[in-house]
């Protein structure tokens, strides 16, 4: 797994730290910095898209930082910039899974399982609705951790500094997670 460093790490966090104080310059050149990480992420979050593209991954980006740019300053790091790309990347498809959806003829959402191997399957839309609306139930913190691991792809280390909790923490998270998303997401839901 790749993770999102390179020598310019420290230039981003020093350029969001000179955005929030508000450096209109500084703001403007995190974007250059970061935007191959930010194609990378964006190509993750498609090949998870089944069936026919309605979106590229330069489309993504773009869209993803309109949802998400002002926000994104508030970023304490390149590893939570790009974790706050990523939710933003999500939202974006699943607004797209939910448009598609509602252009087809009796398109409803069914129930789909929720096993190990779904972690490296490709979603239809659908299934991309269903699994976000079973994020919605997690607590805040767990959704975080499944968003940075399943979605941008973060390691353990990363999204414990993103989230500024211990890997220890994030182990936990993950497997309550992953637990009750199985419930969510199986035949017979949680009472």
């Amino acid at each position: 797994m790749q993770a999102y460093q390179h020598e310019g790490t420290g230039e981003v966090t020093r350029l969001l730290v000179a955005a929030r104080g508000g450096d209109r310059v500084a703001a403007d050149r995190i974007l250059p910095l970061v935007y191959d990480d930010l194609r990378r992420l964006a190509r993750r979050h498609l090949r998870r898209e089944m069936g026919e593209r309605t979106i590229q991954a330069t489309d993504l980006v773009h869209e993803a930082y309109l949802k998400f740019g002002g926000s994104a300053l508030g970023a304490a790091d390149r590893s939570h910039f790009l974790a706050l790309a990523s939710h933003a990347m999500r939202q974006v498809l699943v607004d797209h899974a939910r448009s598609r959806l509602a252009a087809k003829r009796g398109g409803g959402v069914r129930a789909v399982t929720f096993s190990e191997s779904v972690w490296t399957a490709d979603f239809a839309p659908e299934e991309l609705l269903a699994l976000d609306a079973a994020l919605g139930r997690l607590e805040e913190r767990q959704r975080r951790v499944v968003e940075c691991r399943f979605f941008a792809g973060m390691e353990e280390k990363e999204i414990a500094e993103a989230l500024g909790v211990t890997e220890r923490t994030v182990r936990r998270d993950w497997a309550k997670a992953r637990a009750w998303l199985v419930r969510w997401m199986s035949d017979s839901p949680p009472d």
